[in-house]
């Protein structure tokens, strides 16, 4: 009996997904909108058409709703019907209801991204910028360093031969000095 059961299980699951009909006629937006290749606004398309122009007399009809064509009719025409009560199994539903979270969830990461990466964009000009200036910068200060340390040198090289031109001036001044005591010398031995 177990057996029996488990076999028909599946089968009643799969004959309940097969029972789900739309009344095109009667369908809220949200109950077209369960069927395939028809969303919010193809949905609103097919209410705004039955309160403008009546409920469909056939169901070729509604291929003359705006955006339902010949390939969107043939993925619905064996879901939908002109009379009898709307059933959508719960499941298609909750389906229908995680697409359309699954979808926006899509749209708000794409947005997230974009932000991201213009966000990453701005920062690396910003980064680009920062860097050409501190190159400018470093320029101005190498320059800068360079002319203090000519002056510096300049002055370096003048006390330098300042310097020099006192030693050489103390020199001569020692030499004559010599000089003079050699020659003090002299007379003094003379004398002698």
């Amino acid at each position: 009996m177990k057996k029996v059961a488990l076999f028909f299980a599946p089968l009643l699951a799969y004959a309940g997904l097969a029972l789900a009909v739309v009344n095109v006629n009667t369908a809220t937006k949200a109950e077209l909108e369960s069927l395939e290749g028809i969303g919010a606004v193809k949905a609103q398309a097919i209410v705004d058409h039955r309160k403008k122009n009546g409920n469909f007399k056939s169901l070729e009809e509604v291929k003359k709703v705006d955006g339902v064509g010949d390939a969107t009719f043939e993925k619905i025409k064996k879901d939908i019907s002109l009379s009898g009560a709307t059933t959508i199994p719960a499941h298609e539903k909750a389906e229908k209801k995680v697409e359309a979270v699954k979808d926006k969830a899509v749209v708000a990461k794409d947005k997230v991204e974009k932000k991201v990466e213009a966000a990453a964009d701005k920062v690396g000009k910003k980064v680009e910028t920062a860097k050409d200036k501190a190159v400018v910068v470093k320029d101005k200060v190498e320059k800068k360093v360079e002319a203090a340390a000519d002056k510096v040198e300049k002055k370096v090289v003048v006390a330098k031969d300042k310097v020099e031109e006192k030693k050489a001036a103390l020199d001569k001044k020692a030499d004559d000095k010599k000089a003079e005591a050699k020659k003090i010398d002299k007379k003094d031995e003379q004398k002698k």
